[in-house]
């Protein structure tokens, strides 16, 4: 936890930063300087009133609930100003803070002030970090599924994601949950049904597709481009397996840390190929999170 000085120096952060720190000080009508927000020292205060009133010695178990109070929401604090301080690195160049809404900033603190764990606040940050580049990105529904998540299911919902390609959107290719590329990476039915049932997938064992498709298309994994190549001229389609991914679970795609998966590219290719599609790729090249 901090110890007494802001965590946040206003001199050494770009402007979009400063503008963003003083959009959520306005909204949840708080400073960041941790032991002085404005709910501690109005605890502090109404306790003694209440004493001073009343003219009685507070009891010992009031001054434990005190105490244990004021430490709450140190804590909280500390949260807060970890999670805006992870966040002002992720920020555009030319981002527009104060375009968000203060109802916004006001439900997505009062959701990430009891997140402490260092990993489940990166994610949160991030998720700060886009809204305030690109205001409407993140819906409060979006938030609130977060805030469910654990971090096994945080973790994941970032595996499965490394089997996503982006076509048009990010769609996890799941074709078969029990071959053993998806096996050896954790990916299975109950992990899958798990992940529909909290909301992030949609989950069908029949199977998703795209319908009318062109004779040609290029779609992505991790920056690396691949052309398809259909039989009929218009209104092909593409199986693109079990599972798409839920409005949430897009909106979270982008920033839950998923890495491509070794090998996965290769065995994406074998399948269509052996389903009659022509398909082409660049020369094999390591791929990273920062392709996609």
């Amino acid at each position: 936890m901090s110890n007494g000085n802001s965590i946040i120096n206003l001199g050494d952060v770009s402007k979009p930063a400063v503008v963003l720190i003083e959009k959520i000080s306005d909204a949840i009508g708080g400073y960041f300087r941790p032991y002085q927000i404005r709910q501690v020292a109005r605890a502090e205060a109404d306790a003694e009133r209440i004493k001073a009133l009343v003219q009685i010695e507070i009891t010992e178990l009031q001054q434990r609930a005190l105490h244990r109070f004021v430490l709450e929401e140190a804590k909280k604090q500390d949260n807060i100003e970890s999670i805006t301080a992870k966040a002002l690195p992720y920020l555009q160049e030319d981002a527009d803070p104060s375009s968000v809404e203060d109802d916004w900033i006001t439900n997505f603190f009062d959701k990430c002030r009891l997140i402490s764990d260092e990993q489940m606040q990166a994610l949160w940050a991030k998720l700060l970090a886009g809204e305030a580049s690109f205001p409407g990105s993140y819906s409060k529904r979006t938030i609130d599924l977060l805030s469910s998540l654990d971090k096994t299911d945080a973790s994941l919902f970032s595996t499965l994601c490394g089997f996503g390609w982006f076509i048009g959107n990010v769609v996890p290719l799941i074709y078969d949950e029990q071959v053993s590329i998806y096996i050896d990476h954790g990916i299975n039915f109950n992990v899958l049904k798990h992940l529909d049932d909290i909301g992030l997938i949609s989950l069908a064992l029949t199977g998703y597709k795209r319908i009318r498709v062109p004779k040609y298309m290029c779609i992505f994994y991790y920056g690396a481009p691949i052309s398809i190549e259909f039989s009929g001229e218009q209104d092909n389609e593409l199986e693109t397996g079990k599972v798409l991914l839920t409005q949430a679970g897009q909106q979270l795609a982008s920033i839950c840390g998923a890495e491509p998966i070794p090998n996965f590219l290769d065995y994406v290719l074998t399948t269509w190929r052996d389903r009659g599609l022509i398909v082409s790729s660049p020369y094999p090249r390591e791929l990273s999170v920062n392709d996609k």
